[in-house]
């Protein structure tokens, strides 16, 4: 069992009441979840309890109504959803680190999108073809994305090209903003799981985005904080590495849902009786007593895992490191894909091991399995990618080209 220092958690003030919202947000997710599945989306009343709850607005500056929320209770919010919907836990997510973008917008921009009081969403794959307009300030963005998380509640969506900007002297990685009513949403989500996050395509012909709106990627994880310098030294995020902040949930999604299929396989196997092994009690059985101890075991080490990621982070804020040399950074890397392979093996071999009556939709370990499955599938964890980059820069050479 990993323990967090105290001193740590009392940082955020409200913790179990943000707990408790966590705990309310998965319980009505998981009261519509075979619905969900049925619509490959989430009923509008998630994601209203979602941004009822605020979780939004945690990691925003303080002056946009944001809080000192420590990296442990982040991720504990979102394993607590995820124990009840893998899906839920996904959007919450998301919306917690789509809304700390604008942080490093200018001013302007950053004023207009925190008070429009939106969800936000993004699509980091650089896909799209951007121009520069002829107004000498602002760009043209066109381009067809998928895997677009969360777009169905969300106002403001940022959407990857890669591009020289005006200022800079190569073309790199940027967001570039644009509003709801510009985008067509292509319909196309119809995965193996995840199915309730509704993350549908989006396409966009030459959009105009002003300069305020573009959310300069390259240059935040290479240090940069708010342009124009007028920003809040003491903001969490400008004290971190961004992308190792913004990927750090998904370890949370995977280990929410892996600890309720553990904690299921428990209560199954108790209950069980093997009909074809003369009316046998599952529990009585030395071979399920070691498999239930084997995936409490790989649980707990993967939540250890989790919890350096976290401590790491702590670390950066509180000694205000925004880069990283190459392997640490790829070490975090292979710490993602780690826990999304032992995870996604582990939650189907709870699935096999139960045998064929947890196959049915109605019971849910198997849609906690194909969420499980498909969130492993995610390029920010990829295994063979993080294990290759990180052996890479042990070794002196280059790592991932991104990650």
């Amino acid at each position: 069992m990993v323990t967090i220092p105290e001193e740590v958690l009392q940082r955020t003030l409200n913790r179990e009441e943000l707990l408790q919202k966590a705990k309310e947000v998965g319980e009505l997710a998981e009261k519509h979840a075979l619905q969900a599945d049925e619509d490959a989306q989430l009923p509008d009343i998630v994601a209203e309890k979602i941004k009822e709850a605020g979780f939004q607005k945690l990691h925003r500056p303080k002056e946009y109504g944001g809080q000192e929320l420590d990296f442990h209770t982040f991720g504990d919010i979102i394993r607590t959803v995820a124990n009840y919907n893998v899906s839920a836990a996904w959007i919450t997510y998301f919306a917690i680190i789509h809304d700390t973008w604008p942080a490093f917008l200018p001013k302007e921009g950053r004023d207009e999108i925190y008070k429009s009081d939106a969800l936000l969403a993004d699509v980091f794959a650089p896909m799209g073809k951007v121009t520069d307009d002829p107004d000498g300030e602002g760009y043209r963005i066109s381009g067809h994305w998928n895997f677009c998380s969360g777009v169905l509640w969300s106002d403001w969506i940022a959407l990857g090209a890669i591009h020289k900007m005006r200022d800079g002297s190569e073309p790199e990685l940027g967001l570039y903003i644009v509003h709801k009513k510009d985008v067509e949403i292509v319909k196309n989500w119809d995965p193996i799981g995840l199915r309730g996050t509704g993350s549908h395509g989006v396409k966009v012909d030459d959009i105009y985005v002003p300069a305020k709106y573009v959310f300069q990627v390259k240059r935040v994880v290479e240090g940069a904080t708010s342009p124009e310098g007028n920003y809040d030294k003491d903001y969490q995020l400008f004290n971190v590495p961004y992308l190792i902040y913004f990927f750090s949930g998904f370890q949370h999604v995977l280990l929410g849902g892996l600890e309720r299929l553990v904690n299921d396989f428990e209560e199954k196997t108790k209950r069980r009786v093997r009909v074809y092994n003369n009316n046998a009690n599952e529990k009585d059985n030395s071979s399920a007593q070691r498999t239930l101890g084997e995936f409490k075991m790989k649980l707990n080490a993967l939540k250890a895992v989790a919890k350096e990621h976290m401590d790491k982070l702590e670390y950066y804020q509180e000694n205000g490191i925004r880069v990283l040399e190459e392997e640490e950074s790829e070490e975090i890397f292979a710490m993602r894909g780690h826990i999304a392979r032992i995870a996604s093996q582990t939650a189907t071999q709870i699935l096999v091991t139960l045998g064929g009556n947890s196959i049915y939709k109605s019971e849910h370990s198997e849609r906690f399995v194909r969420d499980i499955i498909a969130v492993a599938c995610h390029p920010t964890h990829l295994y063979d990618d993080s294990m290759v980059a990180y052996g890479k820069t042990i070794l002196g050479f280059d790592g991932h080209p991104m990650w």
